[in-house]
């Protein structure tokens, strides 16, 4: 089980970068504005943005995506307040899955990424 709770983690590290890096190159291509590039940056690099987008990828994900997200919303986790902790496990589940994808199906993180630009949050 240690073994398992460090793997997820280390995905959810990585994911955390990787959607990061998704966002900056999203919004370099909206504006050249520094203050509006920042926010839209920090408006989608949150728990809860993160945690929309896992809800709303949901229904796009497989079986197994499912249950990875499920064993890495049950991480224990550092967050005192009860409000938070929930958007901070859907938040974790969701780079954890971008995590995975990155490192072991990047066809598949693309894939995802194609359905977020056409969302509403990404217009």
């Amino acid at each position: 089980m240690i073994k398992e709770e460090l793997v997820l983690r280390n995905y959810a590290h990585i994911g955390d970068s990787v959607w990061e890096v998704f966002v900056r190159t999203y919004t370099i291509y909206k504006t050249s504005n520094s203050k509006l590039l920042h926010k839209i940056t920090t408006d989608r690099v949150n728990a809860v943005f993160q945690k929309e987008m896992l809800n709303f990828l949901m229904s796009e994900l497989t079986d197994d995506e499912q249950e990875l997200a499920r064993r890495a919303r049950n991480l224990p986790i550092p967050v005192a307040r009860r409000s938070i902790q929930a958007d901070y496990r859907q938040a974790t589940a969701f780079e954890v899955l971008i995590g995975y994808w990155y490192l072991h199906d990047k066809d598949r993180l693309n894939d995802i990424y194609e359905v977020i630009k056409k969302t509403e949050y990404f217009d």
